[in-house]
């Protein structure tokens, strides 16, 4: 009954007395209860999957380290140097490896035991932080090891991250994918805004080595909780890394348009609409003291965008949910570029990020609906290749955009762009926009039951894993 309906009803009716009057406001209290439920992040994968609560302790806890050097270590480039060119060349030293090891981290992750190859990867990012802490403790640290420890940061993560990305699939059931797409936005958020404070807080403090110390002590941890993970070995039939295999790899997404979908639409909004590069510049106007808030804006959003997902497990049509979340970002971002109110600005930074957040959990689980076990891991390397490469290039051509013209025409033109090129990629790939999570969904149970019958294993269900 709606709440007109009630209306009348009870000007048509007696008074029921205080016992209905308390009834209703139960059921009142209980609609209430189930909406705010609907809304609430779901928290299954973590109940059910022991495997699964190993991975996203191990993961959380070694991002938070990383945020944390993320931040030191350009802090410590430039008391070194007084060069914000010295600083914006980290940014060219981490870029060419990712790049090279992205696709080589690819077809590993399809041969080799997943869970073999987080180990070694964290144990390796442990090493360069320890190398990191040892040249922090010299009379003259050296620009050069900061130089060669970003480069080595960024190939192990080019290495890492395809298995990471391959190996959640494999712990949960493929109806909680899509809640651990959310649950992994969650420790990215809370990584992205917590790390950097903490970091920043201790270097300016304490140094640099006590910075890198805590994040030494956060792999530590991590590489315990991978420990006790069980093995997650390839297929028997799994191909051989090769030039051959990773060629297949890219075939493979450029035959999917739901796959090439969610890499052009994510690069279009990066690309026009990323203005992180504009902060300093823009935090002048707003008052030098608010550059700090203008880069935790879009990860306090996309924060609270991750802690209400629930509703993203009712919605089928993914495509389209990426599509609106793209362009969304964009309006976000001219509204950004329009206002020259702090508090808006920091609202419409926000919005943009809880929407990024949106397209990033529909993008995850279109991939883990719809790519082969036996072609995951390369296909996570292309996705990490998309996903970084957007922002790389986008504060580059932002930052051009504004010598050439102005900050703000920079920032609104950007955000103009993405939205027009979202709507371009759409018109290009009907088969993406109509991408329904219901067929996605059933093709992974068929792989999970065929992947069991081959193993001679049934595959766990939802109860078996708690």
């Amino acid at each position: 009954m709606d709440e007109q309906q009630t209306q009348i009803t009870t000007h048509l009716t007696p008074d029921p007395g205080p016992r209905d009057k308390s009834t209703e406001v139960t059921r009142g209290d209980g609609r209430a209860r189930r909406s705010l439920r609907a809304l609430a992040l779901d928290l299954t994968p973590l109940k059910q999957s022991r495997d699964y609560r190993l991975l996203f302790t191990s993961q959380s806890v070694s991002f938070f380290g990383s945020m944390m050097s993320f931040v030191t270590l350009p802090w410590q480039m430039y008391q070194l140097t007084r060069s914000s060119l010295a600083v914006g060349l980290l940014g060219v030293a981490e870029f060419v490896p990712i790049l090279l090891t992205a696709f080589v981290g690819g077809a590993l992750a399809d041969y080799v035991d997943r869970r073999r190859m987080l180990r070694l990867t964290e144990a390796a990012l442990a090493a360069t932080t320890a190398l990191l802490i040892i040249n922090a403790r010299l009379a003259h640290p050296h620009v050069s090891v900061l130089y060669f420890c970003a480069a080595l940061f960024a190939a192990l993560n080019g290495l890492q991250r395809p298995s990471l990305d391959a190996l959640a699939p494999r712990l949960v059931a493929a109806e909680q994918i899509p809640a651990v797409s959310a649950l992994n936005a969650l420790r990215g958020s809370i990584g992205m805004i917590g790390g950097p404070a903490l970091g920043g807080v201790l270097v300016v403090i304490f140094g640099p080595a006590l910075a890198y110390t805590f994040d030494l002590a956060t792999f530590v941890v991590s590489l315990i909780a991978l420990w006790l993970l069980r093995a997650a070995p390839p297929p028997t039939d799994a191909e051989r890394p090769s030039m051959r295999s990773v060629v297949e790899g890219l075939r493979y997404a450029r035959s999917r348009q739901e796959l090439l979908g969610t890499y052009l639409v994510d690069l279009n909004a990066m690309f026009f609409g990323m203005p992180m590069a504009l902060f300093p510049a823009m935090a002048v106007g707003f008052g030098g003291a608010s550059v700090g808030l203008l880069y935790a804006s879009p990860a306090v959003g996309s924060l609270c965008a991750t802690l209400t997902s629930g509703w993203t497990k009712r919605v089928e049509r993914h495509g389209l949910a990426v599509a609106v979340a793209a362009a969304s970002w964009g309006v976000a971002i001219i509204c950004f570029g329009l206002t020259a109110r702090l508090w808006l600005a920091l609202l419409c930074l926000a919005l943009a990020g809880a929407a990024d957040t949106v397209s990033g959990l529909f993008r995850m689980t279109i991939w883990n609906q719809t790519i082969p076990d036996h072609l995951r891991g390369r296909l996570a390397g292309i996705e990490l290749v998309s996903y970084t490469t957007g922002p790389m290039l986008g504060n580059t051509e932002s930052g051009l955009v504004a010598t050439l013209f102005s900050v703000r025409t920079s920032v609104i033109s950007g955000g103009v762009l993405c939205v027009v090129g979202t709507g371009l990629l759409m018109l290009a790939l009907p088969k993406f926009l109509r991408y329904d999570g219901r067929a996605g969904l059933a093709r992974k149970q068929a792989e999970e039951r065929a992947r069991a019958g081959a193993n001679d294993a049934p595959l766990a269900t939802a109860k078996e894993l708690g």
